[in-house]
């Protein structure tokens, strides 16, 4: 609720939640916030119907975008990806981050570290295409994207090299116009220039990476954990290849990345690809406070 009167304040967007009314107000006592700033759908008993209000909203257009409340993201993206949901894209579902990092230069993207667990060569094309696609329309014509494994050579033993390899020649097909795509390589080679130059690399990504794709979500989980725990990043991150963008913060995300990937899935939604004002949602759980909104209104600050 803290998170959701944030958004207001900040002129982010407009929440209107999702959820069992009386489960919402207690929710917004115990928070100490008014619930009069909100518009609430209420609905029955149980995280699934509010999940499935949610889709129904964003399915008929009357939200751009959704964000998970306090209900699990498996309750959520059930009816999101449910075939006749009506919430499925051309390309597979997958998340990116963004993040700031104190000691690199630029913003950088990181995927996929939420949704997809073990990615093959088809679902990879999808999580970059949807990141490089992010990228471009945040205003990154020609981003620069590195491919990253153990190591920096192909190696059939490391099936994450031989994917890099497919991918990269893909690039140089066009499949994805503008980007600039290199891989594999190892992160440190990917981050530092300095690093690429002493392995003797030549690399128009090394050092100045604006999205790096990671194997799996093993490695991309602890790597983007390890951005924020220990270096002290702040990250937004949102789910893409849907109708609409989703938000998936965890419960040990700070306010700071919670008001963040709200703003980014505004930017990202359709109504401001088009120009116009957009409009988020999330659900609720009846047995637990509801701690984001459900829907909201507005255009990004």
């Amino acid at each position: 609720m803290v998170a959701a009167s944030r958004v207001v304040d900040e002129g982010i967007a407009r929440p209107l939640l999702i959820g069992p009314r009386d489960e919402i107000l207690r929710a917004a006592a115990d928070a100490q916030v008014d619930a009069t700033r909100f518009e609430i759908v209420p609905t029955a008993d149980g995280p699934r119907t509010a999940a499935e209000q949610a889709t129904a909203l964003a399915r008929d257009g009357a939200v751009d975008a959704l964000m998970k409340g306090s209900l699990h993201t498996d309750e959520l993206m059930a009816p999101i990806i449910h075939k006749g949901s009506g919430l499925r894209g051309t390309s597979r579902i997958s998340h990116a981050f963004l993040f700031d990092l104190p000691r690199y230069p630029k913003l950088l993207g990181l995927a996929d570290c939420v949704v997809n667990i073990a990615p093959h060569l088809p679902a990879k094309r999808d999580i970059l295409g949807n990141a490089i696609a992010l990228l471009q329309h945040l205003g990154i014509a020609r981003p620069k994207v590195g491919i990253v494994a153990a190591i920096e050579t192909v190696n059939p033993s490391i099936p994450a090299t031989v994917d890099a390899q497919a991918l990269v020649e893909m690039a140089r097909h066009g499949a994805w116009p503008g980007a600039i795509v290199e891989g594999p390589l190892g992160f440190d080679n990917a981050i530092s220039s300095e690093a690429a130059r002493i392995k003797r690399i030549e690399s128009q990504v090394a050092g100045d990476a604006d999205l790096l794709l990671v194997p799996d979500l093993n490695a991309g989980n602890i790597l983007y954990k390890s951005f924020v725990y220990i270096g002290g990043g702040e990250c937004a991150g949102i789910v893409l290849g849907a109708r609409v963008p989703i938000v998936l913060t965890s419960r040990a995300d700070w306010l700071t990345a919670r008001l963040a990937s709200v703003a980014l899935a505004m930017l990202a939604a359709p109504s401001a690809i088009a120009g116009a004002a957009g409009r988020i949602v999330a659900a609720s759980t009846p047995d637990t406070p509801v701690r984001n909104g459900a829907a909201t209104t507005g255009s990004p600050a």
